[in-house]
């Protein structure tokens, strides 16, 4: 029944549900009414009885006789509750955990080498949430998000003044995506996830963020000083050439030697641009 349901959903946690299930040749049945619960689960329809899969906020929000402690011997170890129910009793439930990817702690600790704060948002549990925090070194983690809070999170982050850079997958993520200074999706993730970012990571490989920023540096560097030398040029080239020197010191610019530096200047800013291809992100 639970596979079934998250072979409906574009989730992360779904993906691997529905993974193991068919690893297992487990029966996938047929799903009606398919509703996405946002930030909590889904619902829907298998002959004739509505399941709901989601968090322990669902199981709250239906008033459900379920005890969450039973839980918790599970989320210290950093696994994530993905729990199976009807309107009248929690059926069972199965546990998820992240797995580390072997560049994301390297990733993180790039990050900080920049002067950059990470902050995990996440709408699993919270004792999940920060085991896998201490795990790769993430400086604050912020748990039990609903989309709008995450949204929220990053206005008041920018009215403090700072920039705010979004990475997310999911649908879920696509608000605080569109809101963020810079939104990072993954290649891996939703198509409304990537449609609302400025940046998309191919093959989901989180190392490749610290990259992307070295590369933007760098890019607007090379802006700043190609703007820089093509501001010089005019400045002292436009009032020669018009004669505005001949007067105090007799200087007069031939049109031959004008051309030169009008393509010198071309040739110089299009250069300088080029040595991005030479740096090593």
């Amino acid at each position: 029944m639970l596979a079934s349901l998250e072979k409906k959903s574009e989730h992360p946690i779904a993906h691997a549900v529905v993974a193991y299930a068919e690893d297992k040749n487990i029966l996938i049945q047929d799903v009606s009414n398919f509703t996405s619960i946002q930030g909590k689960g889904l619902k829907g329809t298998i002959n004739g009885v509505e399941y709901f899969v989601g968090n322990a906020k669902l199981v709250q929000d239906l008033r459900l006789n379920f005890d969450v402690s039973k839980l918790e011997q599970y989320t210290r170890q950093g696994k994530t509750p993905v729990i199976l129910m009807t309107e009248e009793k929690a059926l069972g439930f199965v546990m998820v955990a992240d797995e580390i990817k072997t560049e994301s702690k390297q990733a993180i600790l790039d990050l900080h080498k920049l002067g950059i704060k990470v902050i995990m948002l996440t709408g699993d549990d919270e004792k999940a949430a920060k085991h896998m925090a201490s795990l790769v070194g993430i400086d604050e983690v912020i748990a039990h998000v609903l989309p709008q809070d995450k949204l929220e999170k990053i206005k008041e982050l920018q009215l403090q003044g700072k920039i705010v850079a979004m990475a997310g997958d999911g649908v879920n993520d696509a608000p605080a995506l569109a809101q963020a200074d810079v939104g990072i999706a993954m290649g891996t993730g939703t198509d409304v996830a990537i449609e609302s970012a400025g940046i998309t990571l191919l093959y989901g490989d989180i190392s490749k963020l610290v990259k992307a920023i070295k590369l933007s540096k760098m890019t607007m560097r090379g802006i700043k000083q190609n703007l820089f030398w093509a501001f010089i040029y005019n400045i002292v080239g436009i009032p020669l050439a018009a004669g505005l020197f001949y007067p105090v010191f007799g200087w007069l610019l031939s049109p031959v030697f004008a051309g030169m530096a009008m393509a010198l200047s071309s040739v110089s800013v299009v250069s300088n641009s080029l040595r991005i291809k030479s740096k090593k992100l």
